[in-house]
């Protein structure tokens, strides 16, 4: 059973989680979007948030400035977290834009927030579990389509739900945060996308 909770931190790291959002999304949008241009948009925003941060993480662990993936040491985050904000803003300018996909800008707008809280929490030294920040993140986003595009997506809703709570459960299995840290982790990916979307919405 241990065994089985510790793959849930590497299947729903948070690096996967912006790819894991853009493709619900693509899957949910009752919008026509043609198979190249959907294809595009995926490569891209994958590269950008997986491929790019991999290769950096590679860079600092062989500086030494990271031991871990899952970055334990809250002062080791500031630079990835730094990273990944301009990779964010680096997807809302290029990649995606408020007119051609105005719910999938929001929800980048939404994580480049929780990026900003993460990195405000890890220089006051506060250590929150940035696996709840990602998967809390795309679960509030997925309500919010479910909502905006008045559809059934409660088997996806009920599965990311079961999947907040494995990571959870595999973050404190694995002694790496206590029940504080994963609800701040909670709090910091779910508000900011609940408050652009309900911006977005009026």
């Amino acid at each position: 059973m241990n065994y089985i909770l510790k793959i849930f931190s590497y299947i729903f790291h948070p690096l996967f989680m912006p790819v894991l959002g853009t493709v619900i999304y693509f899957e949910t949008t009752p919008k026509f979007v043609p198979d190249s241009f959907l294809y595009a948009k995926l490569i891209a925003i994958t590269i950008l948030t997986v491929i790019v941060p991999i290769l950096f993480y590679f860079m600092l662990r062989n500086l030494g400035r990271i031991d871990s993936i899952f970055i334990d040491d809250v002062q080791q985050r500031r630079v990835p977290l730094i990273f990944q904000i301009i990779l964010t803003g680096i997807v809302l300018s290029i990649v995606v834009n408020s007119y051609e996909f105005p719910e999938l800008y929001y929800f980048f707008l939404g994580i480049l927030g929780s990026a900003a809280i993460a990195f405000i929490s890890a220089a006051l030294k506060y250590k929150m579990s940035l696996h709840m920040v990602g998967i809390a993140g795309v679960l509030f986003f997925v309500i919010w389509l479910s909502i905006f595009y008045n559809s059934n997506l409660l088997t996806v809703i009920a599965l990311l739900c079961f999947v907040v709570g494995a990571v959870a459960s595999s973050r404190l299995q694995e002694k790496a945060h206590s029940m504080p840290e994963l609800c701040a982790g909670f709090l910091a990916g779910g508000l900011p996308q609940l408050a652009v979307l309900l911006f977005f919405s009026l």
